[in-house]
């Protein structure tokens, strides 16, 4: 079952349970299934691009929990944890890591970067090539202690 179908599906089943939370975070996943498939005219959605927008709503929680807890508003971090869980639910799972540091690794290699400056060039060699399994922060993160400053 494609992720669109999976998400109307267990949004009618959240309806039927009467799971408030749940169905508010269901629907704002399909309104952006809807808004995407609307900029292409599409019927439905790839899984692929579908992991993309859960990706970016997955982000945007990250960012509203990380705002909401500087402005002291518990009851926001908890129903935007809440959405994120449920967000993370339809994600495949990211590379541990150790995982993420072989990758670069071996992204640097390819790439051939010598220092800071090129870290750009490693991102591009391993996002194409582990595209939707590597968490891009961590990956950054670790290119940026393996290669010398500039």
């Amino acid at each position: 079952m494609a992720l669109v179908e999976d998400v109307t599906q267990q949004m009618k089943d959240a309806m039927k349970a009467k799971d408030a939370p749940r169905v508010a975070a269901l629907r704002m996943i399909r309104a952006a299934f809807l808004t995407e498939m609307k900029k292409t005219g599409a019927e439905s959605l790839d899984d692929e691009v579908s992991v993309g927008v859960l990706r970016r709503l997955e982000k945007q929680r990250k960012e509203s929990i990380d705002a909401f807890q500087k402005a002291d508003r518990p009851e926001r971090v908890a129903a935007e944890e809440a959405e994120l869980a449920v967000v993370q639910t339809f994600l495949p799972s990211l590379a541990d890591e150790a995982t993420t540091r072989a990758w670069v690794e071996a992204a640097i290699a390819e790439s051939g970067a010598q220092n800071q400056k090129e870290a750009g060039k490693v991102m591009g060699a391993l996002m194409k090539a582990h595209k939707g399994d590597v968490d891009g922060g961590l990956a950054q993160r670790i290119a940026r202690e393996l290669l010398p400053p500039a």
